[in-house]
C-alpha cells in the first residue's frame, strides 16, 4: 500500500467528484434531479450548480497534485477533509429526512470512513518517503 497504490486509488476516486460535479453544474436538469421531479426552483438550481462546480474543483484538485502525492499532504488533507465535511452533510441529512438511494448511503460511507483512512495513507507515504 505504498505511494504508487495510493496514487492509483486516488486518480481513479478523483473521477467520481470531476464527473458527477460536471453532470451536477446541469442544476435541476441533472438526470438524478430531473428524474425525480424536484421542481425548478432557482435557488435550488443555483445551489446545485454552484456544489457542483465545487465538486468538480475538488476532483480536478486531487488529479494535480497525484503526482506530488507525498510531498502535497496539507492539499491532500485539505480536499479529504472537504469531502469528509461533506458526509457528515449526508449523515445529517439521512438523520433529518430520511435514507437516499443505495449509492449516496456507499458514498457517505466513503466520504466519513474512507476520507480518515486516506488521509492516514497519505501520511504513511509521505513519511516513508523522508526515510
Amino acid at each position: 500500500m505504498g505511494r504508487r497504490a495510493l496514487q492509483i486509488a486516488t486518480a481513479l476516486l478523483a473521477l467520481v467528484p470531476i464527473l458527477t460535479g460536471i453532470i451536477t453544474m446541469l442544476g435541476v436538469s441533472d438526470p438524478l434531479y430531473a428524474s425525480s421531479g424536484v421542481p425548478a426552483l432557482p435557488v435550488l438550481d443555483s445551489n446545485l450548480r454552484f456544489f457542483g462546480g465545487v465538486w468538480l474543483g475538488l476532483g480536478l484538485a486531487l488529479i494535480w497534485l497525484v503526482p506530488r502525492i507525498e510531498s502535497e499532504g496539507v492539499l491532500f488533507r485539505v480536499v479529504w477533509g472537504g469531502i469528509f465535511l461533506g458526509g457528515i452533510g449526508r449523515l445529517l441529512s439521512m438523520l433529518m429526512v430520511g435514507l437516499p438511494p443505495l449509492p449516496f448511503v456507499g458514498f457517505t460511507a466513503l466520504e466519513v470512513i474512507g476520507a480518515p483512512l486516506f488521509v492516514y495513507w497519505q501520511h504513511l507515504v509521505a513519511k516513508a518517503g523522508r526515510k
